[in-house]
């Protein structure tokens, strides 16, 4: 597991540099309920009569009144992007920066397989997202705590699952863009995280769109369908996972073949 380790010391970096962004914003917005929750009825009237802008977002379906009605949207926007743009640019640069840093020669003519190169690397992007996300969960609950607000155990879960499997999704599609791209290709890894989230968006404005919500992940982390369902759309997870393994399977066949410069 040796690659596993220097991957893990060459992201420490960018690591700690996105959870404590997104860890910051996530503590500030749970900190700020207290003073805002006597406006919530106003902010609800308010949002219930801005039209396609509040479907987009699942607003008309919300209390914001309510710590885990203002978590979903506010919150919720924060963890969905902020870790959708960390998985996509952590895995959608960890093969290709091979070629673009020239180091390819030195790794691949160690008596190792690519496969196994492969496999260490992979390891290595689930590992810290899913270090980032136990962190997040942990610092959200510990924050509604010090706030005085009750926990909502049950949708809180919910809804950070939903974030995991997103994130874990996009990695799997980042690392297999990561096996055809030789140089840099984080404009890549962000550019499909903000496809997806818009696509999510337009799915929400429109009936006609509804069928999106079948190709982005951010179909199955809406905070008003978790909410009121108290579960995951299972159907839109499977599909999720079939996407991200699907990634990764493209990854293992290209890059095995593929002509390294």
């Amino acid at each position: 597991m040796t690659l596993v380790k220097h991957e893990l010391r060459q992201g420490k970096a960018s690591f700690l540099i996105w959870m404590a962004s997104i860890g910051f914003l996530l503590a500030i917005c749970i900190f700020l309920f207290p003073e805002m929750k006597g406006q919530m009825e106003g902010i609800n009237d308010m949002f219930a009569s801005m039209g396609s802008f509040t479907q987009a977002f699942g607003m008309d379906r919300l209390n914001f009144g309510t710590l885990i009605g203002f978590y979903a949207v506010e919150c919720g926007n924060i963890l969905g992007l902020g870790g959708a743009f960390y998985a996509s640019v952590c895995a959608v640069g960890i093969l290709s920066k091979e070629e673009k840093d020239k180091t390819a020669e030195f790794l691949l003519t160690h008596p190792v397989s690519r496969k196994r190169v492969m496999t260490e690397k992979l390891i290595a992007v689930l590992i810290q997202i899913t270090a980032m996300n136990i962190i997040f969960f942990v610092l959200a609950i510990g924050s509604i705590a010090v706030v005085g607000e009750t926990i909502p155990w049950k949708e809180i879960s919910l809804m950070h699952l939903a974030y995991y499997l997103l994130q874990l999704e996009l990695a799997g599609i980042c690392f297999g863009i990561s096996a055809f791209v030789r140089k840099g290709s984080v404009g890549i890894g962000l550019g499909m995280a903000v496809m997806m989230y818009f696509l999510n968006l337009i799915a929400n404005i429109t009936d006609a769109a509804e069928f999106l919500r079948y190709i982005t992940p951010f179909g199955y982390c809406e905070g008003a369908d978790i909410i009121s369902n108290e579960s995951l759309d299972i159907t839109l997870v499977v599909i999720g996972a079939v996407t991200g393994i699907s990634g990764m399977i493209i990854a293992y066949l290209k890059y095995t073949k593929k002509d390294i410069h």
